[in-house]
Order: C-alpha cells, then structure tokens, then sequence
C-alpha cells in the first residue's frame, strides 16, 4: 500500500529539518522537502502529493499565493499553513483561501502530527467514496472557473477543463453583442475556424435557454464548410446586459463525441463558467465605468496611466518605441461663452468620433480633462507621431461643426508629441514632454510640436 506523501515548503532549512524529523516518527508517510514555492511548484508538475506544508511568507511565492496555483491540480493536495507571525487576520485569510489548516511555528509535534494525520484521513475516505470524491472533484473545479474576471482567462481555463472531462475533442467559446463576435478563445482550431464556427452558430446559440446537442449534418451550410465536424455539444451563457456567449464541444478531428455525454458533469461545469461569465461581464462593466469618458466614450486619464505604464513595459520587453500627442482645442472657450455648454458637450463629442478616424485600432483614445486630448500611439516613432499629429490637426481644422439650427462653426487645434524612450523614460516625462510641446505650440495656435523642439528653444 502506497503510504501518504507530504511536501514540506520551507525557506529556512531548519524548519525543513524540524518538520522532516517529527513526521518521520512512525515511517507512516513519504515526505520531501523544498526551499521555495517555485520548486514546489516545479515538483508539482510531474509528481502528485496528498498534502503540502508550507510557510505562510517566502521570498518568492508565499503560501498563499501557492494555495492559489494549485487549485486546478486533478487532484489538488490540501494545504497546511504555517508561520511565525499569526494573528487572527491571517488565520483567517489564511482559511478563506483554501487552506485545511492553520499552524504557529514552531509546531507543536504532537499537534502537527495530529493535524496531518486528520488530513491524510480525511483524504482517504473521500478517495473511498468514488461518488463523494467525484462530485468535490468537480466543485473544485467548478469554484476555479466561477472566480475568474478575466472572459479570455474563463474561456482558456473552461474549455481545458470541459474537453478533459470529455475525455478527448475540440471546442471553443465566444462572446457577442448583438450577433457580432467580441471574445473568442478555441482549443483544437486555427483562430480563423473558430471564428467562422462561431459565426455560423451565433443566432442560434442566442436563441437556446439550456444545453443542446447538434448534428452537423443537420445544418448544410456548417458540414460543407467544417467536412470533420459531425456533432456538438452547446451550452449558452448569458450576462445580465447584453453580452450572450456560448461554450461549445466538438468531435475529434478523426472520430466522434462519446454516445453518452458526461453531461451531469459538463452541465455542473458549464453552470460555474456560465457563473463566471456573468461575474467578468459584470466586472469588465464595472472597469469601463471607471476608466471611460461619459462624455465622448474615450478612455479618461486614469486608464491612460495605466496604458502608459504596460506600454512602457512592453517597449522594454520588445525594444519598442510609442508617442504619446497631446491635442488641445484652441479657443474652446468661445464655444461654450457663444453657443452654450450643451453645444459645446456635442462638439466635444464629435471630436471624440473625429479622432477614432485619424488614427489606428491598435491605438488608444483618451479624452484627459476639458478640451484636452490625447493618442497613445503604439510602435510609433517621432517621424510617424508627426504624421499622426498633423493628421489630427488638419482633421479638426476642416470639420463643420455644428452648433443647431443648422449653424456651423470652425475650430483648431494645436498638438504636442513626445516619443518613448527618445524624449523620456517614464510615464511621467512623457505626459509632462507631450504637454510642454503641446504648450510650446500655443504660441501659433494651430500647428503639430514635436518635444524634440522644446530642446532647441
């Protein structure tokens, strides 16, 4: 009989030590030991343990932090932590987190061994009871999939976890709004069938309340396109605004799904994903609130903080450069004073759905405060922001724009530029660089500056 195995993670090597020795007494358990999360993490890849002792703080991967990670083991181990420093909060953040079982270091032997033992105890009935262990299996599972924010992480996570419940097959997960495909993520196709496939299915998926199966060979127009696809398994997901999405199994390239479908499982599955799509539904909402423009629909300056700063790290990353131009309106004031804030909100609005034209997809948008404006542009360097910039004043210069009552009125703007990392190095400069040369050009009003200029003067 295989005797239990125990994993103790620990950075001193005398508390490794300690451990190893008072649960060797008996010879009742196969125990190893590591230095850090990451080699825990390592081991864990090609060897199962039963449970896991760790130190609550290291330097690299805390105990909480590894609670977290192996969550999505089949089976995961149960965790037991322990530390120096305990206080209540963290006893409890500790449990909340998923761990069996909370120690003061340095443990007391008699405790350690009775609170293993009660562990590998517990371990051993479940894993008596196929039933029992098979629905906490799930569970696990299922909680793993319900608390992810993330539609792109929920649908990696989901489809991994459905198709190996299934055994072996194809799928693929979509999100859309009003028929169109937003999201998509698919495991066992190119990303172009996937998209198609998802395409061809959209309107009916909208339509379906709970779980179906589909034969292929019922719709000509999907077995003309897809000539290995035979049978699906669809299982519809709905957010509480408009978002509709949609998870769906697939045969094997080269056989079919199963007669029987698991689908007491796949349904408990797809329950908790569906569950979790409602949730980063509900969250992405949440966050576009925070870091968009009532207004113009642009982001605001909060989100441009945090684009500059992910940007910054991919340029590193990449050896990239990007610009950042700063766009003010000149003389917005005399909209407002003539024709009215209303008047002067709309035509916000239409630069805001001017400016989307000058510049790319990849790039974003931010309306900063008041008239001002700014354009991240990505892999661009000083030469193209120019471009970009005189694109964007040219653009505003020609617009009518309309005050009611069938008026008209003109506007300018004038456009600063810096570009990462030749004017600066951190966020902070590039904001500041952008905004002096877009300063530097109110001398004129209505041209492009370049913070290469403010160098010169």
């Amino acid at each position: 009989m295989l005797k239990p195995k125990i994993l103790i993670v620990d950075d001193e090597v005398f508390f490794r030590r300690l451990l190893t020795e008072i649960l060797s007494e008996g010879d009742l358990y196969e125990i190893e030991a590591v230095s850090s999360g990451k080699e825990a993490l390592d081991y864990l890849t090609h060897k199962q343990v039963d449970v896991i002792l760790t130190d609550m703080v290291m330097p690299d991967i805390c105990g909480l932090e590894l609670i977290r990670r192996t969550r999505s083991l089949d089976p995961a181990p149960d965790i037991i932590l322990a530390t120096g420093n305990a206080t209540v909060e963290s006893a409890i953040q500790a449990l909340k987190s998923g761990a069996r079982d909370y120690l003061l270091k340095p443990c007391n032997p008699e405790q350690l061994r009775h609170t293993i033992k009660a562990c590998v105890e517990q371990r051993r009935v479940i894993a008596e009871n196929d039933l029992l262990h098979s629905q906490i299996r799930l569970y696990q599972k299922g909680q793993h999939l319900s608390s992810q924010l993330d539609v792109e992480t929920l649908f990696q996570e989901s489809l991994k976890t459905l198709l190996n419940e299934l055994g072996h097959g194809r799928g693929l997960a979509y999100v859309s709004n009003q028929n169109s495909i937003s999201h998509i993520g698919a495991n066992g196709f190119e990303d172009e069938q996937a998209r198609q496939l998802a395409e061809l299915l959209v309107e009916r998926t909208t339509q379906m309340e709970k779980a179906e199966s589909l034969q292929v060979a019922d719709c000509p127009e999907m077995a003309e396109r897809f000539k290995d696809l035979s049978s699906l398994w669809i299982f519809p997901m709905n957010g509480e605004n408009q978002e509709h999405g949609a998870l769906v199994l697939c045969n094997p390239s080269d056989s079919e799904l199963p007669d029987s479908l698991p689908r007491e499982s796949l349904t408990f599955l797809a329950d908790q994903v569906a569950l979790g799509f409602r949730n980063a539904c509900q969250y992405q909402g949440t966050r576009e609130l925070i870091y968009t423009d009532d207004l113009t629909g642009l982001h605001n300056h909060r989100y441009l903080h945090i684009a500059l700063e992910q940007e910054i790290r991919r340029s590193e990353r990449y050896g990239l450069e990007f610009s950042l131009a700063f766009i003010d309106l000149d003389l917005f004031k005399g909209i407002n004073d003539k024709h009215g804030h209303l008047v002067g909100s709309g035509v916000l609005r239409q630069i805001g759905e001017g400016l989307r034209e000058c510049v790319r997809d990849a790039d974003t948008l931010f309306r900063y405060g008041g008239d001002e404006f700014t354009a991240l542009l990505v892999e661009t360097d000083t030469r193209g922001a120019k471009i970009v910039a005189e694109r964007i004043r040219s653009a505003i210069e020609e617009v009518d724009f309309s005050t009611g009552k069938g008026i008209t009125t003109h506007l300018t703007a004038t456009v600063g530029h810096a570009t990462y990392p030749i004017h600066a190095s951190t966020k902070e400069d590039m904001i500041d660089l952008a905004d002096k040369a877009m300063y530097l050009g109110k001398n004129d009003r209505n041209v492009a500056k370049s913070a290469s200029e403010i160098r010169t003067i």
